[in-house]
């Protein structure tokens, strides 16, 4: 367990917000040590044990190219408790709170090895602590799997399918998000899909293709700024995606949000209006606006509103998976019509770190802020997307802000063919190799990124069969994993933190 004095700021931070330590956000590293060695607030508090800085340090050893073993070589007891351990300093702040949602997650994650993967990235990346090091540095999405690419609103709210979740993206070498992809779609094929392993297999190949062959394009014509996926330039199978997609405004506002009289939210189990907090959120979607150089379009303005008018507040229960137990609102926003069919909602979504943060090889491009990190790979990823994602915070915490359409979905894997499976996998693969040559367009990179790219996988059999056998080992320890557990959560691992006692 690492001591606090050797723990981040922003572990340090999270520690003295738990034990109401008054001036916290203006004290430096030194000073939130001593605060807490103080005892300056309850002395009771616990201390959170936290391997942040351990697992920094083995990320920098693996990058300089020494021999240090990584965890994902443990075996039997010493795995259990380091998948244990991880977990639990992954989910701190939830399992603190002791919140319903934090057990329901927790409930999910043991149902499905599918699930189990997607909502437990810092456990995978850990296990990748410094890897590929040599590799070119890419805004890597960071949670691709195939329930991460669907279909949301652009610019000009029309209907594109493209990455859809940024909530773990960070700057890292290319191969991170094909290592982590290659494996979604090895588990999914085999969980979801019910293919046998053969298969899943070629499902994997054709996700490495599509990325090698989009890749190579790019790096040819250069025309990533120009490429969006459509309804009209889209493969059939994600035209009809496209085409379940699509719903009308009014007839989704009435069927899954609206009270009868159309000026505030209906109660569900999934939806709890909050009305007296309108003016709260009016003040928060102002500033929103404002801090992001947000350009409202006249769909988001009410008859007799200049700007952005709230109508009411919901909290929103129950939905992700890796974000499942953190507080998410929706704001019901005005339309031109004012009659509750045009209405537009705008969601506020608790951001976290990401969890490739500190595991990442050192780079120049390292980034380790929350909202405005996501807001960022948003905008590089996708060149004209929605225009209302930002960030912005309030309640203590940093959110992130995107619009609900009628048409943002995903793909139901569940109902793909064996040769449907091949075919997504292969679409996502070249969407995702679209998004990574926008890095050096629209984000940090400062060198062609295609090319560099093109250049290191080499020989494009033996780079995916590198992948292939990744994804193989990483998916059955994956399995195994899982398995420990469900054995943990049965026996009310996860309803306490490990803390340091002195």
């Amino acid at each position: 367990m690492t001591h606090p004095s050797e723990q981040t700021r922003q572990a340090l931070y999270e520690q003295a917000r738990r034990q109401d330590i008054k001036g916290r956000s203006s004290m430096s590293k030194a000073e939130l040590a001593d605060a807490l060695a103080a005892g300056t607030g309850d002395s009771a508090a616990p201390i959170v044990a936290t391997r942040l800085e351990t697992f920094r340090r083995l990320a920098e050893s693996v990058a300089a190219g020494e021999f240090v073993l990584r965890p994902r070589v443990l075996q039997g007891h010493d795995r259990r408790l380091h998948v244990r351990q991880t977990l639990r300093e992954d989910h701190a702040t939830r399992i603190a709170s002791g919140s319903e949602e934090a057990a329901a997650k927790f409930d999910k994650l043991a149902k499905s090895r599918f699930s189990f993967f997607r909502g437990t990235a810092l456990l995978f990346y850990r296990d990748m602590a410094g890897d590929d090091g040599w590799m070119p540095t890419v805004l890597a999405l960071g949670d691709v799997h195939p329930e991460n690419f669907g279909v949301m609103p652009n610019a000009n709210n029309v209907p594109i399918f493209s990455v859809n979740d940024f909530d773990e993206a960070y700057y890292a070498p290319f191969t991170w998000d094909l290592k982590r992809g290659a494996t979604g779609f090895m588990i999914a094929a085999e969980t979801e899909g019910e293919l046998e392993h053969k298969h899943r297999v070629k499902v994997v190949r054709q996700f490495i293709k599509g990325y090698i062959e989009a890749m190579t394009r790019l790096a040819r014509e250069s025309t990533e700024q120009d490429e969006e996926m459509r309804f009209d330039n889209a493969p059939k199978l994600i035209r009809s995606l496209f085409e379940s997609a699509h719903e009308a405004r009014a007839e989704w506002l009435e069927d899954d949000y609206l009270d009868a009289s159309r000026r505030g939210f209906r109660a569900t189990e999934e939806l709890v209006p909050i009305s007296s907090r309108r003016d709260e959120f009016q003040a928060i979607t102002d500033q929103l606006v404002k801090d992001n150089q947000i350009e409202v379009p006249a769909r988001a303005k009410g008859p007799e509103a200049s700007g952005m008018h709230v109508k009411d507040v919901a909290i929103r229960r129950g939905q992700g998976t890796a974000s499942l137990g953190l507080d998410r609102y929706y704001a019901l926003i005005e339309g031109p019509a004012g009659d509750g069919t045009d209405d537009l909602i705008i969601e506020y979504k608790q951001a976290r770190h990401s969890a490739l943060a500190g595991l990442v090889p050192p780079s120049v491009y390292e980034m380790d802020s929350r909202a405005e990190r996501i807001s960022h790979a948003q905008a590089v990823h996708l060149v004209r997307g929605d225009v209302f994602y930002g960030h912005i915070e309030f309640d203590g915490q940093s959110f992130m802000s995107r619009e609900r359409a009628p048409f943002r979905d995903d793909i139901d894997l569940d109902d793909l063919s064996k040769s449907e499976w091949k075919k997504y996998a292969r679409i996502c693969g070249r969407v995702l190799a679209h998004v990574h040559a926008l890095s050096d367009e629209s984000g940090k990179i400062d060198y062609d990124v295609e090319p560099a790219i093109v250049e290191a996988i080499g020989p494009p059999a033996l780079f995916t069969a590198d992948m292939v056998e990744y994804a193989l080992e990483a998916a059955e320890r994956v399995r195994r994993d899982h398995e420990l557990f469900k054995d943990d959560h049965a026996r009310g691992a996860f309803t306490q933190l490990d803390v340091i006692h002195r």
